[in-house]
């Protein structure tokens, strides 16, 4: 016999009750999110952005990047991305899917996000400080002002 004290009760109820997110939940946010990073580059470089065209959000399930870039689009955003959109980031996991499905002669960028909090990207410090060189003028920031 088992016999099971207040506290292991109210755990037990708390982890069967528990709502977790469906699977199709999790693809959507994926795909909302996957969307505005390919809108964001369409409208950094004026390219059009959708299914078959120069930037492509990749379709869940398929390896590689999760933005597609075509060869004229590839040399303007010389980015390989991964995108996430979870309550919980495993920032390690997602830095080595990144670099495991790394184009040549890119770097690599993670975009996080999670609800109620802005995106958030995440590179390489070594090309940050190298971004930060091509900056012509003395401040290497924006005007926050």
């Amino acid at each position: 016999m088992v016999v099971l004290g207040i506290k292991d009760l109210i755990k037990m109820i708390k982890t069967k009750t528990k709502k977790s997110i469906s699977i199709a939940s999790r693809k959507a946010k994926a795909r909302t999110a996957q969307n505005w990073v390919a809108k964001q580059i369409s409208e950094l470089l004026d390219i059009p952005w959708g299914v078959d065209t120069s930037i492509e959000p990749r379709r869940m399930g398929q390896p590689g990047v999760d933005i597609r870039l075509d060869e004229i689009t590839k040399p303007l955003f010389n980015w390989s991305l991964e995108v996430k959109n979870s309550e919980v980031w495993n920032l390690p996991a997602a830095i080595k899917q990144v670099k495991e499905n790394q184009m040549e002669e890119t770097d690599w960028l993670v975009i996080l996000k999670k609800n109620n909090h802005e995106y958030v990207a995440v590179l390489s410090a070594e090309v940050f400080f190298d971004l930060l060189k091509l900056i012509p003028n003395q401040k290497k920031g924006r005007n926050l002002k």
